[in-house]
């Protein structure tokens, strides 16, 4: 499986971003599929997951409110959306996936090369 991010950019704050992941191979309807992102120094930070097969989200307290993510199985997509963008955004954002490990959090097996945000004040 190979995973490509697109759809990063230069974005104003109070704006919106959609970015892309699309899933070359096949993606199992029992997998999870999550979106990252990794500010300059700092630590990679979970944003949310799909259940492929279901639908089902989750995300983080962080963005949770601002944050869409959703999937086209039959485009092999899974979507991010954020709205009401801060310069605190600004990141490289990735996708992944993976068979649930039990945690929203790690385990995926699978990472995209990442798309670059940056959201300007």
């Amino acid at each position: 499986v190979q995973l490509q991010a697109s759809g990063g950019g230069l974005v104003q704050a109070g704006g919106s971003l959609r970015l892309s992941c699309a899933a070359s191979g096949r993606i199992f309807s029992s997998w999870i599929m999550g979106w990252f992102r990794q500010a300059p120094g700092k630590e990679r930070e979970f944003i949310g997951r799909i259940r492929w097969g279901a639908g089902q989200t989750y995300y983080a307290d962080s963005v949770k409110g601002r944050s869409t993510i959703s999937r086209v199985n039959a485009k092999n997509t899974v979507d991010l959306q954020m709205t009401s963008l801060k310069p605190e955004d600004t990141a490289v954002y990735y996708c992944a996936a993976g068979p649930d490990s039990g945690s929203p959090y790690s385990g995926y097996k699978y990472w995209g090369q990442g798309t670059l945000v940056t959201v300007s004040s």
